[in-house]
């Protein structure tokens, strides 16, 4: 388990989260110092050569940094970051405050869109009430449903993205120079693979009357439902022994977006019982993004 730091959660494999929650994939790795494994939004567009891309599509923690205004007061009729920039209101002597915890970001992205009065005011933590409190015209920070947003009258404007992705990167230095980085990351990537494989699959465990495993099998087979290699097939023993119909209990994986049709199916050729079962993992015999960052390596 994690303790929350501000508005992070810190795991005990030092791996910085926002506060909403990672799915349940648990990873073991050698214990870094603070810092070593960062969950932060990154881009595509990445511009250090030393960041390397490891996963492009974690599939959780969706989040932007973006830019948010009042919707109230002066800022009531801006929509567009463009009308943010032309504002008269912000000169030499007052610039417009922008309080972030992503100041290098904030900076480079006010700078591209060519923002001439700005002050970057660094924070961590509950930015958002910064604004109605009056020490700071805007924000700069994660946004993920934006219910935070609304609850403290912020909003967000149009050409205010700065960035959206959910990947994650290291640095090719510390993979290739750095000892036990490069396994840490092998057993980092291999179990988010694993767990985002299995997240849109179920087991599903049915009865069914047959009078061998292989009319069970062929029973089965006479449907879309196969499995991983096959369907899993074993025999049900009653509690006294005795059985005048013999039942086998069949596994098959389906896809989640399938269930009810797999359950249809198995219905159909004398199924029962169903039970569903949520998958945690499901790791296959090789991790092909693995492979690739061995190949980006070189």
């Amino acid at each position: 388990m994690g303790k929350a730091v501000g508005r992070s959660l810190v795991f005990s494999i030092n791996v910085a989260c926002r506060n909403w929650e990672l799915p349940m994939a648990t990873t073991w790795t050698p214990q870094y110092g603070p810092g070593t494994f960062s969950r932060e939004p990154t881009s595509q567009n990445l511009r250090n050569d030393d960041l390397v891309v490891v996963h492009d599509a974690l599939e959780f923690g969706h989040c932007r940094l973006s830019l948010a205004v009042p919707k109230d007061g002066i800022f009531k009729n801006i929509n567009s970051l463009e009308e943010l920039q032309n504002m008269s209101e912000w000169t030499e002597e007052r610039p417009l405050r922008v309080v972030t915890g992503f100041g290098e970001l904030g900076a480079m992205f006010l700078k591209e869109n060519d923002f001439k009065h700005v002050k970057l005011l660094s924070a961590d933590g509950a930015l958002e009430s910064y604004p109605p409190m009056g020490m700071a015209d805007v924000i700069v920070d994660l946004v993920s449903s934006g219910a935070t947003l609304r609850e403290n009258n912020l909003k967000e404007i149009e050409g205010g993205l700065i960035l959206e992705s959910h990947s994650l990167v290291a640095s090719r230095r510390s993979l290739e120079k750095r000892e036990g980085v490069l396994e840490a990351t092998f057993n980092i990537l291999q179990s988010l693979e694993a767990h985002l494989r299995a997240s849109s699959e179920l087991m599903v465990t049915a009865n069914i009357r047959a009078s061998s495993p292989l009319e069970a099998v062929q029973r089965v087979s006479q449907t879309s439902l196969c499995g991983l290699q096959g369907p899993t097939v074993s025999h049900v023993y009653s509690t006294d022994g005795k059985t005048e119909v013999e039942y086998y209990a069949i596994n098959v994986v389906v896809p989640r977006k399938f269930l009810y049709k797999a359950i249809q199916q198995l219905r159909s050729v004398g199924g029962s019982g169903a039970l569903v079962t949520k998958l945690t993992y499901r790791f296959d015999e090789v991790t092909p993004r693995w492979h690739n960052l061995l190949t980006e390596l070189g």
